[in-house]
């Protein structure tokens, strides 16, 4: 039997603003209020809200949290200061990937991990199994609100609320304390927008209010709530992946350029299997493109070389609200994988010429 789709906290405050909801990884999202585009150039020009509240948190605590999460994470966590928040991945046992997360370092031996809402269940399992040294756990993921204020207005809209110097905290830091009345609030200079901005964990008996605030503070910056369909276009424009379109059980990190954040200053799972794949290298590669005439590549078109022979598949893409033109995610064989190489989509039985380009996709 199919589990029943949860609603949010702010589900009818959703409602009210005329969000259209619909279900995703397990809970009445909103996907949009008035306008994809018109949102996703309200954060990339100016502020916009997101309440991401489906996704999920998990304490892990105590005087082994560290090597769990060394042991589960490809990033290296010992590197972390508190106050300091790293982006990772779980790697699973055969060479994919299980999720990607946030890893904060709440305390010496506090950390809060932060991964995909349609992945809670499977992450705690698997983190679980793994935890035979006997940290503490604790899933959050109810008790939690995620509230994404991105745009380049941002602060300007936040700093009233709260006495946490956000100006002067650097990219992936992050403080806890008290923010528009609530207290305990985490204030994190992350996003997936690639505009700027902070992420706020609020309890979620804080969380209306706290929302109610960050609209009164934003009026006079004209600040809307966005919806998941300019969240996609905002993460793709900067070729940001998506858990399920561009990585999955069946992809290496290696191969998503995510080598990045696979350190093998430790061991952790499957650490040996991808370092020799990162010294021999891998047959195909995640890379971005655009599209050099009219039309709009969807996850799953063939990606074809220019002799119209199959190279790879598109994983994600769309049409860029800030370019005006059609972008894409997707994998090739690494001969095709260059920056500048020509390319053709397959869109509707019609190749569509396209050019590999380095990421971000996005040129101002």
């Amino acid at each position: 039997m199919q589990d029943p789709i949860k609603k949010i906290v702010l589900n009818d405050i959703h409602e009210a603003l005329g969000a259209r909801m619909i279900p995703f990884a397990g809970f009445y999202m909103p996907v949009r209020y008035h306008s994809d585009i018109a949102e996703h150039k309200a954060v990339r020009e100016n502020v916009g809200v997101f309440d991401v509240s489906h996704m999920g948190e998990f304490l892990i605590s105590g005087p082994h949290a560290l090597e769990l999460i060394q042991k589960v994470s490809s990033n290296d966590a010992s590197r972390l200061s508190v106050g300091q928040a790293q982006y990772s991945c779980l790697p699973n046992e055969t060479g994919g990937i299980v999720d990607d997360l946030l890893i904060y370092r709440l305390e010496d031996s506090r950390y809060l991990l932060v991964v995909n809402a349609s992945n809670i269940e499977k992450d705690w399992q698997w983190i679980q199994s793994h935890n035979t040294m006997g940290a503490d756990m604790e899933n959050q993921s109810d008790a939690l609100c995620l509230f994404a204020v991105q745009g380049p207005n941002a602060t300007k809209v936040l700093q009233p609320l709260t006495k946490i110097p956000l100006a002067e905290m650097p990219f992936y830091h992050f403080h806890t304390g008290e923010f528009a009345g609530a207290t305990e609030v985490i204030v994190s200079a992350t996003g997936y927008t690639g505009a700027g901005g902070f992420e706020l964990y609020v309890k979620n008996e804080d969380a209306p209010a706290v929302w109610n605030a960050i609209f009164e503070s934003g009026k006079p910056y004209g600040i809307q709530p966005i919806g998941l369909g300019a969240r996609d276009t905002l993460r793709l424009e900067m070729g940001y992946c998506l858990y399920g379109n561009d990585i999955t059980e069946e992809t290496s990190p290696i191969e998503a350029g995510l080598g990045w954040i696979t350190k093998f200053t430790k061991e952790f799972i499957n650490h040996e299997a991808l370092m020799e794949q990162k010294r021999s290298g891998v047959k195909r590669k995640l890379v971005g493109f655009i599209l050099e005439e009219k039309g709009i590549p969807r996850a799953n078109y063939p990606i074809v070389n220019t002799e119209g022979i199959s190279i790879g598949a598109v994983t994600s893409g769309s049409l860029s609200p800030s370019m005006g033109i059609g972008i894409g995610l997707g994998y090739v064989d690494l001969a095709y994988a260059k920056p500048g190489t020509r390319i053709g989509i397959e869109v509707r039985k019609k190749s569509l010429e396209a050019t590999v380009k380095k990421l971000p996709l996005l040129t101002t």
